[in-house]
């Protein structure tokens, strides 16, 4: 019984009635930083919104719109996880847009790679979106396939917190702190979790894709503008180094860094250590385990860092009432030292 007690005290989602906001954003933001919060709330609260619309889905060359927010959580501290439940992602316009080419891409010379031969062509393809059918289209008049017809998978590219200490990263960044790092995880039914560094967390959003294949490669998506609805809680005082996921099918790490390799290798250790902390696994066994049943989406190989994700899937995982247990154990002892 005192174990579960220890649980229930570390997770409390609200405190009173939760409240359902309407934020219309105006202003967009270049990068991950602290600032005034636009919006606060309260833990269990519901955060209906949309991400921003401007002059780059509109011309070549049109400026980035940034990213929405920050919006405050009430309690939260350093130290604490902030866990957000996406509830909705819809998209809200009937275009899209993709670009490619020039010095950004997986495929392309980039500024942070040298190579001898010139820069692809630059590209930038519109496609029609049917929000009924949720289906995107691309006329292909070069082809022998004139059109193509796809189903949308509508997705954040821009979920993040204030980052550590005074830094301040551009919009493209991915990191500990979230950021752009381009899942199609971050999807309608999956929950983030990510550190707070700051008190109120400071939690953005942006950079909406109606369709995203992994890795990104060509460097976009299907952009356009989304309808978004999130619930925030708070985990108190269970710090967590990296972004983690959850859907209904996997647990999921987010790591991201320049090479490849590193970024996977944050994943699997972070993932690991969830399964250590979370779910009663011995860290030599979960390692084993680990390394025949997970999943790796390369989610980005085109941001200044590369964003890979690991997954394990739940139902390897133990009995929920098991695996609660050892969790509010491990935390109980952990206190204790």
């Amino acid at each position: 019984m005192r174990y579960l007690l220890v649980l229930a005290a570390l997770i409390v989602p609200s405190t009173g009635v939760a409240e359902t906001h309407r934020l219309r954003p105006t202003t967009g933001h270049a990068t991950f930083a602290v600032r005034p919060p636009v919006l606060t709330v309260k833990p269990g609260d519901i955060v209906e919104s949309e991400s921003l619309w401007g002059e780059w889905y509109e011309k070549s060359g049109g400026k980035w719109p940034g990213e929405v927010g920050p919006i405050a959580i009430e309690g939260a501290e350093p130290g604490d996880t902030l866990v957000v439940e996406i509830l909705k992602v819809r998209p809200n316009r009937d275009t899209a847009v993709s670009t490619q080419g020039g010095r950004f891409g997986a495929l392309v010379p980039d500024s942070r790679t040298a190579f001898l031969n010139d820069t692809f062509p630059a590209g930038r393809y519109v496609w029609r979106l049917d929000r009924q059918r949720m289906t995107g289209t691309l006329d292909l008049p070069k082809s022998q396939m004139k059109s193509i017809t796809v189903p949308l998978a509508p997705m954040l590219g821009r979920v993040a917190v204030a980052p550590q200490g005074e830094e301040e990263y551009g919009g493209l960044w991915p990191g500990p702190f979230g950021g752009n790092m381009d899942t199609s995880d971050v999807r309608e039914g999956t929950t983030v979790h990510l550190p707070v560094f700051h008190p109120g967390a400071l939690f953005y959003f942006g950079d909406g894709h109606a369709l995203q294949g992994d890795g990104e490669v060509c460097g976009s998506g299907l952009e356009t503008s989304m309808e978004v609805a999130f619930r925030f809680t708070l985990r108190k005082k269970q710090a967590i180094a990296w972004p983690r996921l959850e859907d209904a099918d996997h647990l999921m790490v987010a790591g991201s860094a320049r090479p490849l390799t590193d970024a996977l290798r944050i994943a699997f250790v972070e993932l690991i250590d969830w399964l250590v902390a979370d779910y009663g696994f011995d860290k030599a066994e979960a390692y084993q385990v680990v390394s025949q049943v997970a999943v790796v989406r390369v989610a980005n190989v085109v941001d200044p860092n590369y964003t890979v994700v690991a997954k394990f899937p739940k139902r390897h995982l133990p009995p929920r009432t098991a695996a609660r247990v050892n969790a509010a154990t491990s935390s109980a002892s952990s206190g204790s030292r």
